[in-house]
């Protein structure tokens, strides 16, 4: 097996923000040809998409058996929160932040580094077709769409998927318990469960 380092492009979008979302990545292996997926999945913010592709892109590389990784984003939030520049301050990221940490740790090297989004071209044109569909999302007809606090609860159902899939997998680094009720927390209050009690 190569030792070289594998090369990761990732994007991930949301049409409206939050709204359509969809992430993609390539995957560039020495030797081997590369391994590109992309798919649009329901309404999140940009912030939560571009997660969302890390995490897919480090579960496929996993898979795969990589070791190392350098990985390019144009999303500037993201590179420096994984990175530790930046706190993660929004609760609906601490969870999925929490999930990318524990993938990272299963490699032996990454190297998360941003980059502008022309030089994310491949990238960036994978995820906007899985946004556009075969007719594309921008000459559809918009259809009125639930509002920022629905977006917010499908934000916390994906994050609570994660978690329950790191879980049911047995894995050794599982999300911190309090993070998994914060969410909780925000989908109960977001969903208006609260309010239907009274």
């Amino acid at each position: 097996m190569s030792d070289e380092a594998w090369t990761i492009h990732i994007d991930g979008a949301a049409r409206g923000n939050p709204g359509p979302a969809a992430f993609a990545f390539m995957i560039a292996r020495p030797g081997k040809p590369p391994v590109e997926e992309a798919a649009s999945f329901g309404r999140a913010t940009n912030n939560v998409a571009e997660y969302t592709a890390l995490i897919r892109a480090l579960e496929r590389a996993a898979a795969l058996g990589g070791r190392k990784l350098t990985i390019f984003s144009d999303s500037e939030l993201l590179v420096k929160q994984v990175n530790g520049e930046y706190r993660v301050k929004n609760e609906d990221l601490k969870l999925l932040h929490a999930h990318a940490e524990a993938l990272l740790r299963r490699f032996e090297h990454v190297s998360l580094r941003h980059v502008r989004r022309e030089q994310n071209a491949r990238a960036d044109a994978l995820c906007n077709r899985a946004l556009d569909g075969p007719r594309g999302a921008r000459t559809a007809k918009r259809e009125p769409g639930p509002g920022r606090e629905e977006a917010l609860t499908a934000d916390a159902l994906a994050c609570l998927k994660s978690a329950a899939a790191e879980w049911a997998k047995g894995s050794p680094t599982q999300p911190p318990p309090e993070l998994v009720w914060e969410q909780l927390w925000s989908l109960v209050v977001e969903s208006g469960l609260l309010k239907k009690a009274r």
